[in-house]
């Protein structure tokens, strides 16, 4: 063999060495999605995964993420309210996916169900951007679970600021009959009550039926200035509702995020004029990079959870980073130190920024779309928009 040929060999041996090792270190970390892509809010969902996995791309575009790895989102059906079919899917993705974290899930009651039975006993964090239950604020997790929205406690203390602000003091409440409105249902009762508000009645809905009337002639029978609706846009709620406004029992609703939707306004028309709610929403610097950032994703940025679905994926992303690698254990210790100060605040659009940031040993404080602060494990500061439906629109009045 000549020594021009040796060379040769040598070098193309050298070369696919580089090339097999570099492969071998460009690895692909897994994210499960698990939201409800079936089910009670399948209209909302679709914004939420995309927002999540806009926040993926974004980290996969700066080339910065750990030694050279990308993230891939996996989706899962959590269906939003059969906690068997939840359960399965998340522990497809921990045992046949091996996925290192959860982005989700997003109702209640699937989420608990998640928590207790598939991530906390495999250690895998869930940050959820929507499961808002004050249930989970206490749930035994071992520092495992995380959320983006706030807790249903504040939501009901500023569902009933608003219909005082609006001179309601007389109301009708129907709830989806699971965690989620169950739990909103208590803190809204109690804050409306404590300042002086009347509750007429407070009952339950399955959701699936297709007829309603008979819990809208329980509602009209207890009357109220209007019906507080603490349900799904796509099941339940819009059923009450529809009923409600067809047999002429109430001409006046106020609504939990659960039934923030345009889906809603298109399935009942001028019926919904007038009407009032709350959905967790932000406004500022951090709002307004996320919608700027998803436009030119061509991700439409206006809809519920899809900033807190961004924020939940970026803090999972920079949370590996900080720990620097992809441990379960060392994702769930990282979470605070990356969501809250100290640190340079990070906002949707800067996570390149704040990925090489960690990179070189500092601190960051991911401020995101929804002016990110957890409380702790299982808990988040947020604010609220105030809004009234008017001429087949969602505007805001205020932010609470």
């Amino acid at each position: 063999m000549s020594s021009t040929l040796g060379k040769i060999l040598a070098a193309s041996v050298a070369g696919a060495a580089f090339m097999a090792a570099s492969a071998a270190s460009a690895q692909e970390v897994k994210i499960g999605i698990i939201l409800g892509y079936t089910g009670p809010i399948e209209s909302l969902t679709p914004g939420m995964a995309d927002s999540a996995e806009l926040a993926l791309t974004e980290v996969n575009e700066s080339g910065l993420f750990l030694d050279g790895e990308t993230l891939a989102g996996v989706r899962a059906d959590s269906t939003c309210i059969d906690s068997a079919a939840a359960n399965a899917a998340a522990e497809r993705l921990v045992t046949s996916e091996n996925i290192v974290a959860i982005m989700g899930a997003d109702c209640s009651g699937v989420t608990i169900s998640i928590a207790n039975s598939v991530a906390v006993p495999n250690g895998v964090v869930m940050v959820s951007p929507s499961a808002t239950t004050p249930a989970l604020t206490d749930i035994e997790d071992n520092d495992y679970f995380f959320r983006t929205a706030p807790s249903d406690a504040r939501q009901g203390e500023v569902l009933a600021a608003i219909l005082e602000s609006n001179d309601i003091s007389n109301v009708a409440v129907t709830y989806t009959n699971n965690d989620y409105g169950k739990g909103l249902s208590d803190a809204f009762i109690a804050a409306f009550e404590e300042q002086g508000g009347t509750v007429t009645i407070s009952s339950p809905h399955d959701d699936g039926k297709g007829d309603y009337s008979a819990e809208v002639g329980a509602l009209a029978s207890a009357g109220g200035d209007l019906l507080v609706v603490l349900g799904y846009a796509d099941q339940g709620g819009v059923g009450i509702i529809r009923g409600a406004v067809d047999t002429g029992a109430f001409d006046r609703f106020a609504l939990g995020d659960g039934m923030f939707a345009q889906s809603l306004i298109e399935a009942i028309g001028d019926g919904l004029e007038g009407t009032i709610g709350s959905v967790p929403w932000s406004e500022g610097e951090g709002a307004d990079a996320f919608v700027a950032a998803a436009e030119a994703a061509g991700v439409d940025p206006d809809g519920s959870f899809r900033r807190e679905s961004y924020d939940a994926a970026a803090l999972i992303a920079l949370a590996m980073q900080k720990s620097g690698s992809t441990d379960r254990t060392g994702i769930r210790d990282a979470m605070l130190d990356v969501a809250n100060a100290p640190g340079e605040k990070i906002l949707p659009g800067e996570l390149a920024k704040g990925l090489q940031i960690l990179k070189d040993g500092g601190d960051v404080d991911y401020v995101g779309a929804t002016n990110v602060e957890l409380i702790g494990p299982g808990e988040a500061a947020g604010t609220y928009r105030e809004y009234i439906v008017e001429n087949g629109e969602y505007k805001t009045v205020q932010f609470r």
